[in-house]
């Protein structure tokens, strides 16, 4: 484990990763950073914790919005392979 420190807010924030992580976790607090900055500016007159729990919630709704996307990608998958297994088994069955 090591230990690195991410910004959030101007806030330094102590927090222990893997050793191949460290990069990972660097873009990911940068991205939370930048997030909340950009509810700061929207909300300015609104203490961080409330900037930090709108864009907490922000964050979490891209989240399963993006996770909806892939289960409905991967059902159209399953149902595209489904459909050519069973063209695949017409065609052995014509040929044989």
């Amino acid at each position: 484990m090591k230990s690195i420190k991410v910004t959030i807010l101007g806030k330094q924030i102590p927090i222990k990763v893997n050793d191949d992580e460290v990069e990972n976790m660097t873009r990911i607090a940068n991205f939370v950073d930048e997030k909340f900055k950009a509810y700061r500016h929207q909300l300015s007159n609104q203490p961080d914790s409330t900037v930090m729990i709108l864009a907490s919630l922000s964050l979490a709704e891209e989240l399963f919005e993006l996770r909806s996307k892939l289960e409905d990608i991967s059902d159209q998958e399953s149902e595209l392979m489904d459909d050519v297994n069973s063209q695949v088994e017409k065609l052995i069955n014509e040929i044989s």
